[in-house]
């Protein structure tokens, strides 16, 4: 009985040797964050803009201009019955010779983010935050305590 239980304990003998190596290495020990929400005081809010280019396509006239026929209330009446009853290819307007199209640029500035100035316990912070907080921003406290490396 004796020699079927020593080929037994010397089979179990490595993993428990390389498990107990395993729980010595780690004697580092992870603390828990201390984490609270507090308000701080805002004191300045500052907007940062991207300035973004377009470029669209018009129509440029040189010489005449080209006149808008829009007309309002009766007279549009009217011209709608005129242009009814004459049948001739003379009411339709003809377009003036001298207009091109032309690229015209134009820029766009938009609010991607606005840079943030508050106090917090007397200490003064800036960040970039993605909206404006009005007077007060709510800000995440973390205290942990600093140790230091072991000097081996």
């Amino acid at each position: 009985m004796r020699l079927l239980r020593l080929p037994i304990v010397l089979a179990l003998l490595p993993p428990l040797v390389l498990f107990g190596g395993a729980l010595r290495a780690q004697e580092t020990v992870i603390q828990v964050e201390n984490v609270r929400m507090d308000y701080a005081q805002v004191l300045q809010v500052a907007p940062v803009y991207q300035t973004l280019t377009a470029t669209q396509i018009e129509q440029q006239c040189d010489g005449v201009p080209v006149p808008n026929p829009s007309p309002k209330g009766l007279s549009r009446i009217v011209g709608k019955i005129k242009a009814l009853g004459s049948r001739s290819t003379d009411a339709a307007p003809t377009p003036n010779r001298d207009c091109r199209m032309v690229p015209v640029q134009r820029q766009f500035r938009r609010p991607i983010a606005f840079d943030v100035d508050y106090i917090y316990k007397g200490m003064k912070y800036r960040s970039r935050l993605p909206n404006d907080p009005g007077n007060r921003l709510r800000v995440r406290v973390s205290v942990t305590p600093y140790v230091a490396p072991d000097k081996r």
